[in-house]
Parts: structure tokens; sequence; C-alpha cells
């Protein structure tokens, strides 16, 4: 008998398929997740009213979560690496509701700042588990795929969050969104811990074939030679790409020195600050300078996000199926497509359903090579270090939306126009974009 047979009771009379369960619960848990981030963007101009605050000010309550969310990223991906998953990823969803129902009780703005620190010193650690469940729990060839599917949740959520937010804040007042939003989270806590293990061979739901179709390709000593599908048809594009036989980094001082790692990080920060800088000011963006009523706002609030969640899907699909696993493509078209789309951001005509088009293409070009910056990190790393690389990813790239929406925010002030702000968020495109160019796509 195999030792990874002695690890846990399979289910030995049919092939399971228990890891799309665990994609189910990581889809549910990041919607959260993301639900209770984002919710402040639909109720700011409620707390600019209520409080009396200039943009400056607004801004500053919304970026505080992220240099929370930063600063956890890293040491929570050394508790995994050494830990596992389970309880650290059980712990953060508690933790990040609690401070959710926190956020309504606030009386002043330094303690609206303070509890959104909180919010994403508990939220760090949670998506670096899941990241690290797909790296555990999928094939090399369903892990684009999977990251999709994971990514997409992050769209998913701001779907829904700002017509419930705005109808909630209207209704019944801006501090019952928070109320509410913390509820979800508080039961799905309880349920990952029971159903999800570290790795799918401690997991009671995983028969010996399915584990088999997980390890298929992670167990071999030239499993890094698998990141991609090598193929003739592929040469150009290799080539431009810089496809290079690289060995996964097994080392920490590795990982902190690696070029890949570190440009990863720097890219992922310019485009982190095109996203969350949109989700915080675009709802403000369609009251007063495209005249949207709050009700009408929360709808439309929502195209980016309908578009982030098709983009998102269907990027990881193209990453996996069409270009044989290859991260930069859909990275380097994201990056372009943006620095275009904020270009005619600037140019939209004065029209519902311009503004309505508009945002839904912003957000599919954002998105169609998002879960390629949190994939590509999973060919550079191995499965031990894994969890510091994706903490290391997201730390450094997560500072862009501690940055952004506050510098969003002060170019309000200064110029009173949006203009400024779309500008702003292209440069940041394009900066992403060489970033990307100058990595190397691991053979």
């Amino acid at each position: 008998m195999s030792r990874i047979e002695q690890v846990a009771p399979y289910i030995a009379t049919k092939k399971t398929n228990y890891r799309f369960v665990v994609l189910a619960l990581i889809f549910i848990v990041y919607a959260i997740n993301y639900a209770d981030r984002t919710n402040i963007g639909a109720v700011l101009p409620f707390i600019i009213d209520e409080f009396h605050i200039n943009n400056f000010e607004a801004g500053a309550i919304a970026s505080m979560f992220f240099l929370g969310y930063a600063l956890s990223q890293i040491p929570a991906g050394f508790f995994i690496a050494k830990k596992g998953i389970r309880g650290m990823v059980a712990l953060s969803i508690f933790g990040f509701s609690a401070f959710t129902w926190l956020m309504g009780t606030a009386t002043s703005v330094l303690g609206l700042k303070f509890i959104r620190l909180g919010l994403g010193l508990t939220e760090g650690p949670c998506p670096v588990g899941l990241a690290s469940t797909i790296n555990n729990w999928f094939p090399p060839k369903e892990k684009a795929t999977a990251t999709g599917v994971y990514i997409a949740a992050t769209m998913f959520a701001p779907i829904l969050v700002p017509p419930l937010a705005v109808w909630i804040a209207m209704t019944w007042g801006w501090r019952w969104v928070f109320f509410s939003f913390a509820i979800p989270g508080l039961v799905i806590a309880v349920l990952w811990y029971l159903l999800v293990r570290t790795r799918p061979s401690e997991s009671p739901f995983v028969s010996k074939a399915e584990l088999e179709t997980i390890t298929a390709g992670q167990a071999t000593p030239d499993a890094r030679r698998e990141n991609i599908v090598i193929s003739p048809g592929f040469s150009r594009l290799d080539r431009l790409i810089r496809v290079r036989d690289l060995s996964p980094i097994s080392t920490v001082k590795g990982l902190f020195t690696s070029k890949n790692i570190l440009g990863d990080c720097v890219a992922y920060f310019m485009m982190v600050s095109v996203l969350y800088g949109l989700l915080t000011w675009i709802p403000l963006y369609l009251v007063k300078e495209k005249g949207f009523t709050f009700m009408s706002m929360g709808l439309v609030a929502s195209m980016p996000c309908i578009g982030g969640f098709i983009g998102a899907i269907f990027g990881g699909y193209v990453s996996d199926k069409w270009l044989g696993r290859r991260r930069k493509p859909t990275m380097m078209f994201t990056a372009i497509s943006t620095v275009l789309m904020m270009v005619i951001m600037l140019n939209i005509p004065q029209s519902t359903v311009a503004v309505c088009v508009g945002l839904f293409f912003v957000g599919l070009c954002l998105n169609i090579g998002w879960p390629a910056f949190t994939a590509y990190g999973m060919a550079v790393a191995d499965s031990k270090t894994y969890p510091i690389a994706a903490s290391i990813i997201n730390s450094g790239g997560n500072l862009g939306g501690f940055v952004s929406p506050m510098l969003a925010g002060y170019l309000l002030d200064k110029t009173g126009s949006f203009n400024s702000v779309f500008i702003y968020f292209g440069i940041c495109a394009a900066i992403g974009l060489v970033m990307i160019i100058l990595l190397e796509e691991p053979k």
C-alpha cells in the first residue's frame, strides 16, 4: 500500500469530483469577502453627507482596508505554509464578518478608518488560503480555470452589492448595509471548517481515483515541464512572451529575490490600483458626473462587475484551453485593453446606454487576465513555497488598493473632474503592461 493510500479513508466505490464542491465553497467565500470590502463604495455618498468630509478623506476610509489587507498577507502565507489552510481560512471569514458588523456601529470618521483597517487585517489571510487551496486541490491543467472561477467571485459579489446596498441604505439607513452583510460570513466560516481540508488526501470525501487525477503532473520530478503545453503552433507566441525553462523556487529567499515574483507583484499593484479605484469611485462618478439617481446608480454601478464576472471565467478558460496554460498573454491583453478603455471613458457620451456599455467593457477587459496574476505564481514557485509567493503577490499588489482610492480622491478635489482619475488609471495600466512584458513565462 502506498503512503498516499494510508493518509485518508478513500471512497472506493466510484470516482468522486469533490474538488468542485471545494471550488463552489471557494467561490462563495470569496464572494462574501468581496461583498464586505466593496460595499463601502455604494454607501460612500451617504457617509460623505453624514460626516461632511471631502473626497480625499472619503477615499482614505476606503483605502485603510488595503493597508491592513497588505500587512496581514505575508504573515498569513508563512502560517499557511507551516500549519495548513483549514483553520486559518475559517478564522479569517469569522473575523472579517465581525468587523463588517462593527462598521455599522462607527460614530466617527476615525472609527470608520480603524474598523476598515481591522477588516483588511482579517480578510488578508483569506485569498492566500483560497489560492493555496486551488493549488493543492487541482491538477495543472485545471488551475487557471479554477482560478478564473475563484476570481469571478470578486465580480459576482459587486454585481449584487451596489443595488442591494443602496436599497438597504435608503430603506433602513447605511449602517444596516454592514449589519446585513455580516451574517452570511458567520455561517460559511463553520461550513468551511467542516467540509474543507488543507489537502485532498486528508479529506474523507475524496476517492482514490480523484486523488490520482488531482496529483497527475504534480508528483513527478519533471512537474515544472507541465506548466505549459509545448507545441510548434505556439513558437512565435513563446518568443514574444519569453518562455524559459525555470526551476520552481523552493526557498523563501528565492521568492523575495525573484524578478518574476516581484515583477508580477508590481504589475498586480498597478492593475489593482485601477480595479479598486473604479469600485470605490464609480458610484459617486455616476451620481455627480452623469446625473444618475441613487437607485439607478446602484444598477449601473454593477456593470463593470457583470463584465468582470464574464471576463474572469472566460480568461481562465482561455489561458488553460486555448493558450496551453500560458499566463502572460491574457495579462498583456488586460493591460492593453484597460488603457484603451480609459481613453474611451474620457470621451464617453452623456448617455445611459453608452455609460452602461462602457463600464461593462471596462470590467470585462480588466478581468480577462486577472486569474493569470494568481495562477502565474503557481508555476514560478513549488507547492510548499506557493502560499508565501501568493502572499507576496497579494500583499504588494493590494497596496494599490490602499493608494488608489486616496489618490483618486485627491485628484477629484484638485481638478473637480473625473477625467483626471481616468487618466491616472490609464497610466497605471500602461506601467502594468511594461512590467508584464518583462516577466518570464515558466516552461
